[in-house]
């Protein structure tokens, strides 16, 4: 297996360690922790089955590390259909869910996802799913 020819900058161990303290990801600090690992001195190899990493996957992160700093560590930009739900819709949907049903002609006392999903004051078609997907992650639900 050839040697890794990569050469680090003097504060990469402290940016890392900076970063392990600071993010939040845990996709991000994991990279964080096993790039460290392999700035520190430890092989590709032991560091991947140590963390669970495939071979590649830490070769690449390392490499991104190495040309790109920190910023190489986080997720690019993703293909695909963009979300329907925008911050707007939201908001409204958060607005709806701290008023009474009942206002609203809702023949219940608290909203259901299918009942918010219906909502026409949202002015869009969303599916129940979706609503849940957006109370859960604000955690309303």
């Amino acid at each position: 297996m050839r040697t890794l020819q990569l050469h680090f900058p003097d504060e990469a161990l402290s940016t890392l360690d900076i970063v392990l303290k600071q993010t939040k990801e845990a996709r991000v600090f994991r990279r964080a922790q096993a790039v460290r690992e392999v700035v520190k001195g430890q092989r590709l190899q032991t560091v991947s089955d140590t963390l669970h990493f495939t071979y590649s996957a830490l070769r690449k992160w390392v490499h991104r590390f190495a040309s790109q700093g920190v910023q190489g560590l986080t997720d690019r930009p993703r293909s695909g259909r963009p979300p329907t739900l925008t911050c707007a819709l939201a908001y409204h949907l958060e607005r709806l869910v701290a008023q009474d049903p009942l206002q609203h002609g809702s023949s219940h006392s608290q909203w259901s996802c299918q009942e918010l999903a219906m909502a026409r004051e949202t002015g869009v078609h969303l599916s129940r799913e979706s609503v849940r997907d957006v109370l859960k992650k604000r955690r309303q639900l």
